[in-house]
């Protein structure tokens, strides 16, 4: 788990990949189409997370401040470590990166094991994303 914090209002963290010099406005539409579809706001995010090798892409960094929250970069072994939770490993994204997903497993790993998908991985041309909740704890 990362050292962000988490309330009833921002709960949410933002998983992005993409290739190398993806365009930022074309993460960012895939960013805000990933939050439509979860039927959340950009308020509700608490981070965006992905992979350490892309701690400098611009298009990453550009949603990071669109949205004004933290980064979070993961190395691929802890993405790999979220596997098991993944609802769309890829055999094409381990042979590139080491891990079987970046979007999905960057959310997951930001929030830790008290993480749930939202949203599943959803696609651009070049880039992917996805989003993860922390459990509201029950009194």
């Amino acid at each position: 788990m990362s050292d962000i914090s988490f309330d009833r209002a921002r709960r949410h963290v933002l998983g992005l990949g993409c290739e190398r010099g993806t365009p930022s406005a074309e993460v960012l539409a895939l960013a805000i189409t990933a939050l439509d579809a979860a039927g959340i706001g950009g308020a509700e995010l608490a981070a965006i997370a992905s992979i350490d090798s892309r701690r400098q892409e611009a298009a990453i960094l550009a949603v990071v401040e669109h949205f004004s929250v933290p980064a979070l970069f993961f190395d691929a072994p802890r993405l790999e470590a979220e596997t098991p939770r993944l609802k769309n490993p890829s055999e094409i994204v381990f042979a590139r990166v080491g891990c079987h997903g970046v979007a999905e497993s960057a959310a997951l790993a930001a929030i830790g094991p008290d993480a749930e998908l939202l949203l599943s991985k959803i696609k651009s041309a070049h880039a992917t994303a996805a989003i993860a909740r922390i459990g509201l704890q029950k009194d």
